[in-house]
């Protein structure tokens, strides 16, 4: 089975920057396209970004704004995300996930991870 397993998540101050982890085993990593969502309390989960294995497809969410980053390393089996310029909205549980585009659209498989808690103060 696929397992995933964020990491990285904590409490930082409006500005500040933290680099997301996840780390994926029991699947063909390689060949699998990558993303990342967000579930902030009481919201519904809400798409961040996505990666191509050979990372030549990237997308991003509409609230992003150029303040992430997603990349991977497809011989360790990692993904990761940057995140800068944090704001108290982007307070949320962060999951990473393994999908699939197409026709250039990210759509999410049923394989989630725990998650990792971010949270911006002000």
């Amino acid at each position: 089975q696929v397992q995933l397993e964020e990491s990285g998540g904590g409490l930082v101050q409006a500005g500040e920057s933290l680099r997301l982890s996840c780390s994926v085993s029991g699947t063909r990593y390689s060949a699998e396209d990558m993303g990342w969502y967000r579930q902030a309390a009481g919201k519904q989960r809400e798409f961040v970004a996505a990666i191509s294995p050979g990372g030549y497809m990237i997308r991003y969410g509409d609230s992003m704004e150029g303040r992430f980053t997603i990349s991977r390393d497809n011989v360790i089996g990692m993904v990761y995300l940057q995140l800068t310029s944090l704001k108290p909205e982007d307070t949320a549980v962060y999951y990473c996930n393994t999908g699939g585009f197409r026709d250039g659209t990210y759509y999410p498989s049923n394989d989630w991870g725990q998650g990792t808690q971010v949270t911006v103060s002000s």
